[in-house]
Order: structure tokens, then sequence, then C-alpha cells
């Protein structure tokens, strides 16, 4: 089969569309013949060197998809040949095969594009397990979320406003923060000619948010317990602003705030299927009925991966772009 290799780690230059050898299904896996996946920036950190697939996971980078069943692994029930999925991976998505574990795979409900599927797994999953499973978001709370524009900010938007949250969003420019409210944001605030703290503050009447879903990191470490409320979450997924901040202890403290960090990649297996049971149990319903949508940016072919990678690197895009094979 095909699929889309590194070289070496550099630039999306290094990105070549080549020959690999077919993945072969084992006990509990199933084989998805891929129809379309989608780039995260977590397949750009890749791509650089930076951040290498977890033990026994494929190097083809890609970390969602969707397709068909193409065959199932021993002892694999509940799915068919032939059925419409969309998966949450380790890796493998770029390519015209990906072998996944049963648990990570979820139905494609009547009506959804099945290529658009494929902007869902990664999203989802990533919103659901930190802001709702760890950050405990409530009803009536606020949510803040830094990249609203993004993949993860777009299906962020649209979760916490299902489940009764009011939500914040920083973007990068007036358009962003159009489509940003035009998707149910309360307010869009522009991190490049606002402060995002004062005017969380001035939305909240001084109260802060409740939540704050961070993909910079240290960048914003300090700004954002500044712009929790007491008995805040802070729940980081990125490091786009640096792996090292100053954290006021004594600040936290007063707030009775806390600062949660956590990877969906890595995870084990186990972990993974427990965190799709969830997204399928309570989110996957509210894409079934239209009220969680793919925000697709644009679909480019997956032998062009290195286009869509220029893409996203320049923050070109609102939702996900995705990669058609």
């Amino acid at each position: 089969m095909k699929a889309i290799v590194c070289s070496e780690p550099g630039g999306p230059e290094v990105l070549t569309w080549a020959e690999v050898p077919d993945p072969e299904p084992g006990p509990g896996e199933v084989l998805v013949g891929v129809v379309a996946t989608a780039v995260n920036r977590a397949d750009l950190m890749q791509r650089r060197g930076f951040y290498p697939p977890p033990a026994g996971a494929s190097d083809v980078l890609g970390l969602e998809c969707s397709g068909r069943v193409a065959r199932l692994g021993e002892g694999v029930t509940g799915w068919s040949v032939g059925d419409e999925v969309c998966a949450l991976l380790s890796g493998g998505g770029y390519a015209e095969r990906v072998v996944v574990p049963a648990g990570q795979l979820l139905p494609v409900p009547a009506g959804l594009d099945l290529e658009a599927a494929a902007g869902l797994p990664e999203t989802v999953c990533t919103v659901w397990s930190n802001v709702f499973m760890t950050a405990h978001l409530r009803p009536g709370e606020r949510l803040l979320v830094h990249g609203g524009a993004g993949g993860i900010g777009t299906t962020a938007i649209q979760l916490a406003k299902a489940f009764g949250a009011s939500v914040l969003v920083t973007v990068g420019s007036a358009a962003k923060a159009r489509r940003c409210v035009e998707l149910g944001a309360d307010a869009a605030i522009d991190y490049k000619t606002e402060d995002f703290v004062a005017r969380v503050a001035e939305l909240t009447e001084g109260r802060g948010v409740d939540v704050i879903l961070d993909n910079m990191g240290a960048k914003y470490l300090a700004r954002n317990i500044d712009a929790l409320a007491v008995n805040g979450r802070l729940a980081n997924i990125g490091l786009q602003g640096g792996n090292r901040g100053e954290l006021d202890f004594g600040k936290l403290m007063s707030k009775r705030a806390a600062v949660i960090s956590t990877t969906l990649r890595a995870r084990p297996t186990e972990e993974k299927a427990a965190i799709v049971a969830a997204v399928r149990e309570h989110a996957w319903p509210l894409v079934a009925d239209g009220t969680l949508r793919p925000i697709v940016d644009r679909r480019i072919p997956l032998s062009e991966a290195a286009e869509a990678h220029r893409v996203v690197e320049a923050s070109d895009h609102v939702g996900k772009v995705l990669l058609v094979a």
C-alpha cells in the first residue's frame, strides 16, 4: 500500500508518498480502508522530530481517520466488514489502510459525510477527556478555549454549549472571531490586540472562568492562573508556548485552583477505549442529530500532505484540514 512517510525530520518537503508494508490486524484489532484523515499539530511536531510515536505504534503520521472496515482480527465482535467508521489512532492515518484496536472505533452516523468524519475522533476525544472527564465542566460554568478557531477549539465550543456552559475563546483575527461566534461562542478575544486576562475579567464581571482549555503551556501559565475563578481548573493539552514556566503557588492556593496537563496519544489502549466509549455514549448522539459537526476548512489529496502541513503551520484555517485518500 501507499502512505505518507518522513524521509528525515524537517519541513513539509520531507513528506513523500511511498510504498510501505501492508498492515495486518492482530487479535482485537480491525483493518480499516482509509477514506480520509486529518492534520493535527501533533503531526507537525512528529514531522519535525519532536513527537515520536509511542512504542509499538506506526511511525506513519495520522492520529485519526475515517473509512470502511476491511478485515476483522481474531476475537473482534460488534463490527462487520464494510461498516463505515472513524477511529482514534496512535499513528498510521496518512495511509491507504490502517490497523486500529477495536475499542478505538466509532460508527459514522447515518447522513454524516464519511470524509468529514475523519475530523472528529481526535478532537472530540481530546475535548471530552479533558474538559468533561478531567476538568469536570458543569452546566452554567464558563469555559475559556485558547485557539478557538482550530479543530480542538471549534469542537470545544460546540460541546460546551450543548452541555449548558458559556464559552469564551481566544483567536488571531476578526474573521476567526466571527466564525467562533457563529458556532456558539459567547465572546471571542483577539489575542493579538487584547489582553485576554483583562477581557475575561470584564466579560465575567471580575469572577474569571471555571475551566481553561490551554494549548500554549509555559507562555500562558501565569496569565491563565490570573484568569481562573475560585475553584477553577486549568487543563493544558499543548506546548506551543514552551514547556517551562513559573507557577505562583500562592495565587493558585488562594483560588483553590487546579492545574492539569495531559496527553492522549501515549495513553494505554484500555484508557483510550474508555474515552472512546464515553464519547460514544455522551457526545456521539450530538453528532447523530447534527448538534455537533466536524468543521472542515478544506480537503486536500493525501498524496499532497506537504501542502496541508503548510496550511496548518500558517494557521490559515478554521476547523480541520482533511487529507482525502
